[in-house]
């Protein structure tokens, strides 16, 4: 029996059919296109869904159910989006009403909740009872599994790791606090902490690579390091501590088998994979402890979402 599972997205709605090894065997998407009525997106999303059945040979009757990751609150008690923010939706009872346009079980979760459940079933955190997925990105997404299950608080509104504060009075953040984790870590903050560098540094070899300040991006930084502009290494060694200080915070209060960071960002491999292993080895909590937690970059790429929503329920 096969399942779906679902990515929605800001940019693009996503739909793949998943076998029982966890393999995508055919997929189908679409642009979101927002702003837009509720009713709109979902029954675009209905129809890749059944776009991907039919790419993949198959009828509704062979899909067991149909799984949906939406970035927000969603209640999997009730299947209602409580608060979306980014795709517009306000209690949406987004499973009673793809349900009927499938006529399959649907399933919701937060999507990055559903992209850890990817990874734990069949990526970089694959057998562990324990495991927290980061993600990167425009924000800062997390993602945490429990003894194989996702754990997302009494009110399904948890694991918002990127909210954590890692700066007190520091910047805003867009969700209104200052100081979160995201507003430094996430590629959006080190795009800006680029951008700010080179106001200061005029002179910074980071001009020649991102002639204006428009054109800077996410390897910017790690690009102006590799030719040894001391601006850009500066940059880069000050965002690598503060990805540190949330993923060593994070190891302190979960203490999972394995902690997966995703996102373009970790594109970057080794450069900066090792010296975030060199901040936790020397700050974690547990330094002492024979059972150390494993830092890894995630294996399933864009696939973990449709992976882990397919599996929901």
């Amino acid at each position: 029996m096969y399942r779906v599972g679902i990515d929605l997205g800001g940019t693009n709605i996503k739909a793949g059919v998943v076998d029982e090894n966890y393999r995508i065997i055919a997929d189908a998407r679409c642009k979101t296109r927002l702003p837009r009525p509720s009713r709109e997106i979902l029954m675009d999303m209905a129809r890749v869904a059944k776009e991907a059945v039919e790419k993949a040979g198959l009828t509704m009757d062979d899909i067991h159910s149909v799984g949906i990751g939406i970035p927000g609150t969603c209640n999997a008690d009730t299947g209602v989006v409580e608060y979306a923010c980014n795709v517009g939706f306000e209690n949406v009872p987004v499973q009673e009403e793809m349900s009927a346009l499938l006529g399959r079980p649907v399933y919701i979760e937060n999507d990055a909740n559903a992209a850890a459940l990817g990874e734990a079933l069949a990526g970089a955190a694959k057998g562990a009872q324990s495991a927290v997925c980061i993600t990167l990105g425009t924000g800062v997404g997390g993602g945490i599994i429990i003894d194989g299950h996702i754990y997302g608080g009494f009110n399904f509104a948890g694991a918002e790791l990127g909210h954590i504060v890692i700066m007190v009075d520091g910047e805003l953040c867009g969700c209104g606090r200052q100081g979160c984790w995201e507003a430094y870590a996430s590629a959006t903050a080190l795009i800006n902490q680029t951008r700010q560098a080179m106001i200061n540094h005029p002179d910074s070899g980071l001009w020649k690579i991102a002639e204006d300040l428009e054109l800077v991006d996410g390897r910017t930084a790690f690009d102006g390091m590799r030719a040894g502009d001391p601006v850009a290494k500066q940059v880069v060694d000050t965002y690598i501590k503060y990805i540190a200080c949330g993923l060593i915070n994070v190891i302190n209060i979960f203490q999972p088998e394995v902690l997966c960071i995703g996102g373009g960002i970790c594109k970057e491999g080794d450069t900066l994979l090792l010296p975030l292993k060199k901040h936790i080895e020397r700050e974690r909590y547990s330094k002492y402890s024979t059972h150390q937690t494993r830092l890894c970059v995630a294996e399933l790429g864009n696939d973990a979402g449709i992976i882990g929503a397919a599996y929901l329920g």
